[in-house]
């Protein structure tokens, strides 16, 4: 017997992504915020993914494929998908580490524009950021991007 299944009509949903290329889709989504992806932006996300112990099982040679992917994803699905899929793809104990790095790069180049904040505030509200826990995260980025000289 041929059995047919019914056909569910779902929204544009992308496949489940990485954890590591969750995180860089949440970096990469803040850098491009402003349209205006910055070498301190792109230099902060390289550092990132070099050093931060997150990422220690994840091959710098794919930053380029995952980040031009996430550019596809938002081009083709937008903002929200993008953000549901950084949700859905990132266990819960993730969030905030997304959030950090997230604000490490907003806060890269020395200055916040309004589209990168509404991006982070987006962010937050995607992952279910305490409003505290975001502020402490948020003056911690502040004060690790902090020059000398303004």
């Amino acid at each position: 017997m041929n059995e047919t299944r019914p056909q569910v009509r779902r929204r544009k949903e992308a496949p489940m992504i990485s954890s590591h290329a969750a995180l860089i889709y949440t970096m990469v989504l803040v850098s491009a915020a402003d349209n205006d992806m910055t070498d301190a932006e792109l230099r902060t996300i390289g550092e990132i993914v070099n050093f931060l112990p997150i990422f220690s099982d994840y091959s710098l040679e794919l930053l380029p494929t995952t980040a031009r992917a996430c550019a596809e994803l938002l081009e083709q699905s937008g903002l929200e998908d993008a953000l549901g899929l950084i949700r859905t793809s990132l266990e819960p104990r993730l969030w905030e580490t997304a959030y950090a790095i997230a604000c490490d790069v907003a806060v890269a180049d020395g200055r916040t524009g309004q589209e990168e904040l509404r991006l982070l505030e987006l962010l937050r509200h995607h992952l279910s950021i305490d409003a505290l826990v975001a502020a402490a995260i948020e003056r911690g980025a502040r004060a690790r991007h902090l020059r000398l000289t303004e």
